[in-house]
């Protein structure tokens, strides 16, 4: 059953949706969807109840920190985002079909131009298994769609994403609609009423008791999305460093954290 939402009158299909249009609606706390991914049309989509993953609220089991700080899968950001939206299309035995499409690809792309949209990648060697992208604006970081082909592979990318924007002064992650998966992981639903005061908080810096929609002029000081990168290399050189050290009879004791370790540290607060 789908979940109770109110759908706006379909657009007429535009080759992209305008990129200023698409990030205010974001800021009124409404998204395009299709019926099907060859549907030319898309519609405008307002949830009843909003599913939100609080950034410090991330359900992670022992078993699964272990797998991310082994590094067993290779996670990057913003390296394939055309890749991640097409793996996102595809259909599968549990989706048979999605509602990216033609349209919604070639907006996104347009935005994650713009630095508005923005992917987590999950690899094993060099195949994409999994990942997720979505659009920031703001503090605010809205989940459009998640994808996983190997194991594990999208608890992964949300764990990371989780810890990008936690590093990245991001204060709000929109999951759009609840799924037992996202709820498995800490995700929580409420009004949409409830929801857009705290939109209003992350997108303009400020609270709004009816949760009247403004337009993007204004906008709050940005989560940055990058911030983690830099902290990401240097956890990386400091592991190939450790490495060296350890095969040259050297302590490693001292020595930087990998990425997965580093990633454990900024979800668990553990120094």
């Amino acid at each position: 059953m789908l979940p109770e939402m109110t759908q706006h009158p379909p657009l007429s299909p535009p080759e992209t949706i305008p990129p200023a249009l698409l990030l205010s609606a974001y800021a009124q706390g409404i998204f395009p969807m299709a019926d099907d991914e060859d549907d030319a049309a898309v519609y405008w989509v307002e949830p009843k109840m909003r599913a939100i993953l609080p950034l410090d609220a991330l359900h992670l089991s022992r078993k699964m920190r272990r797998k991310i700080a082994s590094d067993h899968f290779s996670v990057t950001s913003n390296r394939a985002f055309g890749a991640i939206m097409d793996l996102c299309a595809e259909s599968a035995t549990d989706r048979p079909t999605t509602w990216i499409n033609p349209v919604i690809h070639a907006s996104y792309r347009v935005l994650h131009a713009m630095g508005h949209a923005h992917s987590v990648e999950v690899w094993q060697g060099d195949t994409l298994v999994g990942g997720l992208y979505g659009v920031s604006l703001g503090r605010a970081f809205f989940g459009e769609s998640m994808v996983s082909r190997a194991n594990n592979a999208s608890k992964v990318a949300l764990a990371h994403l989780v810890a990008r924007l936690r590093f990245g002064g991001f204060t709000l992650l929109d999951c759009q609609f609840m799924t037992d998966h996202l709820q498995s992981m800490g995700a929580i639903e409420m009004p949409q009423s409830a929801y857009l005061n705290l939109l209003q908080s992350a997108v303009f810096g400020e609270e709004s008791a009816s949760g009247a929609a403004v337009g993007t002029a204004g906008v709050a000081a940005s989560g940055d999305w990058g911030a983690l990168d830099a902290a990401l290399a240097s956890a990386a050189a400091g592991a190939g460093a450790a490495a060296r050290a350890a095969g040259a009879g050297a302590s490693p004791l001292g020595t930087g954290r990998s990425p997965g370790q580093l990633i454990v540290q900024l979800l668990t607060n553990t120094s």
